[in-house]
């Protein structure tokens, strides 16, 4: 039983949260501050929070780094504290006001889990023997050498030495002192867990003597500090008096006039223009007048050498030889033909116009390991400039484009500058890597910074803080990478040339492999053509069984990894040669990490193939209904808004056409449609799986069988039209990965067929639709109901004859 701070009585649970704490150590009776930040120590804190009794065990970590320290890195002496204020800051951190109640010892590790319980038996704190007058005399001999370590110069709270006068308890006395001597933690758990106050008492007395032995060394040092400080001033003085005799003299003035002088000289061949050649000169200025040793000195010294580093008017020949350059960009990379066709054509532009032409702000996008980075460093090679990349991934800081000003400590420019200095040429390609990962926060929006740096209008009279001066950027050529799209805002997006780099195919990695790949990583691993021969069907089998991607870095690894494997076997004696077959493959690597992608087994009813789009590449969905007693649709398989509403139109459809459909007005009263879309831990999301459902709920309330052998995508209205959507290469990719010939793609998606190559065009059968009722008529085993869908043969129904046979909508 304790009491808290307004007296009441509270009795221990057996069971408290436990809080670490890192760099103190709390005893009883003592009320301060806590700021906790550590997830598992707020848990701890809520968990108290939620208690009747707000109670919770301190006990100090041994190790002060630790972030997450074990039971075995905690003291298992604490006090058990109660929490009687709690407020959330603004970084996340929360802070607590607690009052130590009584000393415990943790008997038992219970939960670790979120944050750490424990089982706790309070400590009985050893009764008073000793003398009335042994334990005055100790308490006042405490009390007179904290006084002498206050008078030495030790920061405490000069209060103190009254708060004691009124503590008559010997253990209180201790612990009071201790809180405030600011002990190492080692040294203050000791005293918490000496429980005989008197002991405890001259403990503390021990500490003090020690501190004063060392105070008063302090002290000395101290003096002979200050002797030696005045002795250095007076030689200061001295130097200061010889500096002045040699100025009359104009023997000082020499060196630092030439240094003025090399700057000047170095300003005026940069060929600066006219304002910034006077911003420049002014600082210069500035400068000669300072006393160099001062730190304004210092950072308008940095500040010119930056101006003259800086290429103004220095530009690399740049190489215009189309063949060439068509040569370098075919050697580096395979197939990407609409990029190397945009290079190719600025490259004209170039030669036709001269250096009027403007730098292509690009924008290459698509899915991880295609090669939009190196495709970069490639087009610096064939153009002949400097190549510098500038990494934007998590860039938060609004200053990082733009520069610091000079007023901030250590003060910088922005990224471009600095890359400007590092190519020292004024029409470099930088690669803006990753645009899409930016961020913003408090600091700044640094996409919204961008918008100058991208925009030809604005770019030649780029500002940056640092440099306070234009700065022309438009002879750069900027070529930016990403993943997704949607994550570059607007503005942004609209200032450059998209360009999309779709996933390769098994044909293409395995030609990639081949030449690229292939003899990249026998090289990197010290092995020939004597002891490795990769074979087109081994190639084949690693591509479709261990890797699941649309670009190259996960078969460039496990390429690596069979090359690793050979140059083991050739260091422990084994020279045959391996040939990489699908069984060698195997041998290897173990078996495979993915099964292939099939196509349903027989024609089904209520299960659908669809194609959808991811960043990895192209993939099939296997869309799949069931009915049962109830209402409504039950849709699953963690589906995104869009999609749910495309499940929804598609419904929609169907039950307005309920009776040319030949459905019944009750089927939807009595029975309840149930939508699953596997893998159900995969989140899904986009409209373009419109007609794959409306299709799918068709089929099973028609009791109608759904064709295995065909694949569709495409975005479905409430009056059944077929609307386009994107990712039509990769879907491709994805239905002929699965063995299926026959895609159905909305009508306005067969500009986008062209962008296949024709090798894998003349494999697939696309069928362009315009509504779902041919989308029914090609998809459904012998469908034969019709859908009016025609506007203007409705519309003609009521001003003429009646319709015919052949006025229906043909499929």
């Amino acid at each position: 039983m304790v009491t808290n701070y307004e007296g009441e009585a509270i009795e221990f649970k057996e069971t408290l949260p436990l809080l670490p704490v890192r760099d103190l150590v709390v005893y009883p009776f003592m009320i301060l501050p806590l700021f906790v930040g550590r997830e598992t120590s707020i848990k701890a804190v809520e968990e108290s929070l939620n208690n009747t009794d707000r109670l919770i065990l301190l006990s100090s970590q041994k190790d002060i780094t630790a972030e997450s320290p074990s039971p075995s890195e905690i003291y298992e002496m604490g006090t058990v504290a109660m929490i009687m204020r709690m407020r959330k800051l603004p970084d996340g951190r929360i802070k607590i006001l607690i009052q130590g109640l009584a000393k415990a010892r943790i008997k038992e590790f219970v939960g670790t889990e979120p944050f750490y319980q424990v089982k706790v038996e309070k400590v009985e704190t050893q009764p008073v023997t000793a003398a009335p007058a042994t334990i005055e005399a100790l308490a006042r001999t405490v009390k007179e050498n904290l006084e002498k370590v206050i008078s030495l110069g030790k920061v405490l709270s000069p209060d103190i030495l009254m708060v004691l006068e009124d503590i008559q308890d010997p253990g209180r006395l201790a612990d009071l002192v201790a809180s405030n001597l600011n002990l190492k933690v080692a040294e203050a758990q000791k005293v918490l867990e000496i429980l005989d106050p008197v002991e405890r008492l001259g403990h503390i007395n021990q500490v003090l003597v020690k501190e004063l032995d060392v105070l008063v060394q302090q002290a000395k040092l101290k003096a002979n500090n200050k002797d030696d400080l005045a002795k250095n001033q007076k030689e200061f003085f001295l130097r200061e008096q010889i500096k002045a005799m040699k100025q009359e003299l104009n023997d000082e003035n020499g060196d630092k006039n030439d240094e003025f002088a090399e700057i000047r000289e170095k300003l005026m061949a940069k060929a600066l223009p006219a304002d910034a050649e006077k911003e420049a000169l002014k600082q210069l200025g500035r400068l000669e007048r300072m006393h160099p040793d001062s730190s304004e000195a210092s950072i308008l010294r940095s500040y010119l050498e930056w101006v003259v580093d800086l290429p103004w008017s220095e530009e690399s020949k740049e190489v215009t030889d189309l063949q060439y350059a068509k040569d370098v960009l075919d050697e580096d990379h395979f197939d990407l033909e609409k990029v190397k066709e945009r290079i190719l054509e600025y490259l004209a532009v170039r030669t036709l116009k001269g250096a009027k032409a403007k730098g292509p702000i690009l924008c290459f996008s698509g899915p991880p390991g295609v090669g939009k980075t190196s495709l970069g460093k490639s087009i610096a090679k064939a153009t002949g400039r400097e190549f510098v990349r500038i990494a934007l991934g998590g860039v938060k800081d609004e200053s990082e484009i733009r520069g610091h000003r000079r007023t901030y400590v250590g003060a910088m420019p922005g990224r471009f500058i600095q890359a400007m200095k590092q190519c020292k040429t004024t029409n470099p390609i930088i690669l803006l890597d990753e645009i899409d990962k930016l961020g913003s926060d408090f600091k700044g929006d640094p996409s919204s910074a961008l918008l100058e740096v991208l925009d030809p209008e604005q770019n030649c009279t780029f500002r940056d803080n640092y440099l306070n001066m234009n700065y022309d950027l438009s002879k750069i050529m900027f070529i930016a990478t990403a993943n997704m799209l949607d994550q570059i805002p607007g503005p942004l997006r609209d200032r450059m040339e998209v360009i999309n780099l779709a996933g390769y195919s098994q044909e293409e990695k395995v030609q990639i492999s081949k030449k690229y790949l292939i003899p990249k990583q026998m090289d990197e691993h010290g092995i020939t053509d004597e002891h490795i021969e990769f074979h087109d069907e081994g190639v084949e089998f690693v591509i479709s069984g261990y890797t699941r991607e649309a670009g190259l870095r996960n078969l460039e690894r496990q390429v690596g990894a069979l090359c690793r494997k050979v140059a083991k076997k050739i260091a422990s004696g084994h020279g045959d040669k391996t040939h990489i077959l699908s069984a060698t493959v195997e041998e290897l690597l173990g078996p495979a990490i993915y099964s292939h992608e099939d196509s349903n087994e027989y024609d089904e009813v209520g299960v659908a193939t669809g194609l959808a789009w991811t960043a990895g590449g192209g993939e099939i969905l296997h869309i799949e209904a069931t009915k049962m007693k109830g209402r409504g649709i039950t849709l699953t398989g963690q589906l995104g808004d869009v999609m749910k509403e495309s499940a929804h139109a598609a419904m929609g459809f169907i039950r307005s056409h309920a009776a040319e459909l030949g459905i019944e007005d009750k089927f939807f009263e009595e029975n309840e449609i149930h939508i699953h879309l596997p893998a159900g831990a995969i989140p899904k999301d986009g409209p373009s799986a419109g007609i794959t459902l409306a299709t799918v709920i068709t089929s099973l309330i028609t009791n109608t069988y759904i064709s295995k052998d065909i694949a569709m995508t495409g975005e479905i209205t409430l009056t059944g039209k077929v609307l386009p959507v994107g990712g039509i290469k990769e879907k491709a990719l994805a239905a002929m990965r699965a063995g299926i010939e026959t895609v159905i793609i909305p009508w306005k998606n067969q500009k986008d067929v062209l962008e296949i190559p024709a090798a894998y065009r003349k494999k697939l059968n696309f069928i362009p639709v315009k509504n779902i009722q041919e989308v029914l008529e090609i998809a459904l085993v012998d469908w034969n109901r019709q859908l009016d869908l025609d506007q203007t043969k409705r519309k003609d129904e009521k001003t003429s004859k009646p319709r015919t046979k052949n006025d229906q909508v043909a499929a």
